[in-house]
């Protein structure tokens, strides 16, 4: 791609970047439920997405952040992480590795992956949930690398 400057030279790709965040499971999963924002704050809805996993298998932290609970909810092992920004992650089910105020870096384990996942269409499903402050979001739209906006200048009138 060149501008139209006489002495122009190509424009360069930026760099790729990481993105938000990253897959909590690798290789990266087959995903089995996709998200289903609720159309009010208590209603219905699917939020965040179930991944297909192994039992056992590692799931790793989306982002640098701080626990901020590892337990039990509904005899369901959860883990959930405060990330800069105001971004909430929370994995679930999962036998936690990490505890509550542990200082966590991306890719880091936070526990393993355990069958039992309501709806979950294999043997076993991690629940992946994201949300800034009360809004919950997509965890995908978050992931890879995230495009570049280019303004180019407008063409010169006749």
């Amino acid at each position: 791609m060149l501008n139209n400057r006489a002495d122009a030279q190509p424009i360069q790709p930026a760099p790729e970047q990481p993105g938000r965040l990253a897959w909590p499971l690798t290789p990266r999963p087959h995903v089995t439920r996709n998200f289903e924002p609720p159309a009010t704050p208590f209603g219905p809805g699917h939020r965040g997405v179930d991944l297909e996993a192994a039992a056992g298998q590692q799931v790793l932290a989306a982002d640098k952040g701080v626990v901020v609970f590892a337990g039990q909810v509904a005899g369901q092992g959860v883990v959930a992480l405060d990330h800069d920004g105001g971004l909430h992650t929370t994995y679930l089910p999962i036998t936690p590795t990490v505890a509550p105020g542990d200082q966590i870096y991306r890719g880091q384990p936070l526990g393993t992956a355990t069958p039992g996942h309501p709806g979950c269409p294999t043997a076993v499903c991690l629940h992946w949930g994201a949300r800034r402050g009360t809004e919950y979001i997509d965890p995908l739209a978050l992931v890879g690398t995230p495009s570049q906006v280019r303004l180019k200048p407008w063409a010169e009138g006749p």
